[in-house]
């Protein structure tokens, strides 16, 4: 049973009808449960909650005023099963939502479930989609931190606003993910970095490693030779992304192309321009497919017109790597 504390904290706070503190309390209540062995109480105590909270709606996040627009919230909808991706990668987000779940059976032993990770790989690979995937598979907010703006335009205050970005990990549970991280994370040995980036860099080391919060924290990068070694043994996991491969390009296709797609649809071609292309830009190319085909009343598109969209992000593919 709960603690008499706790009893009298959830008494409390439903007089006072702070609905966010008797949640809180509730599944203070519902791990002590787990702990004692008491696994289904447990889980109909979350299950209950979680209910409830979706009737309120979304929590909005009170930022504070120098975090505000460096820290980007959404409700995300896309689930795990949208994404695709190689199975090694979709086999990786299985598991932290797996071992999420089972966080309090895995803490009855012990062990903590992964909640620190770090994302690697060419822009457009899914990084940003991942940590998505992440909140809506977990039912969580997604809080986007603007790391490149955080350092540029508060240069000598970037410690402190980190300090509160991680006071804010503590105490608004969600998924929290720092994108374009090599602007943090350079390597500390670079003989241009200038004093004031490696003391962020180690006040980010030091954030990350006593964080003690349930909420995941997600680095992404597309640059991981720029980051400082230490960085990697502060995460739980590390996953890497890459450019689709065949199978990978003609199923992302056949999703966004939907019914759009011809019955008759030449593979052969888009398969092989498509080829080099990440995620973003073939998802791009077919989307402006789409809308050429709805501007001009039609309601197929075949292999040849995807061609075309395709070709299109090819050069301009080429014209970014010079």
């Amino acid at each position: 049973m709960a603690t008499a504390e706790q009893l009298k904290s959830l008494i409390r706070s439903k007089f006072s009808k702070d609905s966010e503190r008797f949640f809180t309390i509730a599944l203070q209540v519902a791990a002590h449960e787990a702990r004692q062995g008491h696994k289904g109480l447990a889980h109909d105590i979350r299950d209950i909650i979680d209910a409830e909270r979706k009737k309120k709606g979304p929590k909005l996040v009170s930022f504070p005023k120098n975090l505000q627009g460096l820290v980007l919230t959404e409700d995300p909808s896309v689930p795990l099963s949208a994404m695709v991706t190689t199975q090694a990668v979709r086999e990786r987000l299985q598991r932290v939502v797996h071992e999420y779940r089972q966080q309090e059976k895995l803490k009855s032993h012990g062990l903590k479930h992964r909640r620190k990770i770090m994302l690697i790989g060419p822009p457009g690979t899914g990084k940003t989609m991942s940590g998505m995937v992440l909140a809506k598979e977990l039912h969580l907010q997604l809080h986007t931190i603007q790391v490149d703006r955080l350092v540029t335009k508060f240069m000598g205050e970037t410690s402190a606003k980190l300090r509160q970005i991680f006071d804010l990990i503590q105490q608004e549970h969600g998924v929290y993910l720092f994108d374009e991280f090599d602007a943090i994370g350079g390597d500390r040995s670079l003989d241009n970095e200038v004093g004031e980036m490696r003391r962020v860099l180690n006040a980010f080391l030091q954030f990350i490693e006593q964080d003690t919060s349930d909420s995941l924290i997600i680095a992404a990068t597309n640059n991981p030779k720029l980051l400082d070694r230490a960085l990697f043994r502060r995460f739980d996991d590390v996953l890497y992304y890459k450019n689709p491969e065949t199978e990978e390009r003609k199923a992302l296709i056949a999703n966004v192309l939907g019914t759009f797609m011809a019955t008759r649809f030449g593979w052969k071609q888009v398969l092989k321009i498509s080829e080099g292309l990440s995620h973003a830009e073939i998802d791009h190319a077919c989307r402006d497919a789409i809308k050429n085909a709805i501007l001009t009343d039609r309601n197929k598109i075949s292999a040849k017109q995807l061609l075309v969209t395709l070709h299109e992000r090819q050069e301009t593919h080429k014209g970014a790597r010079g």
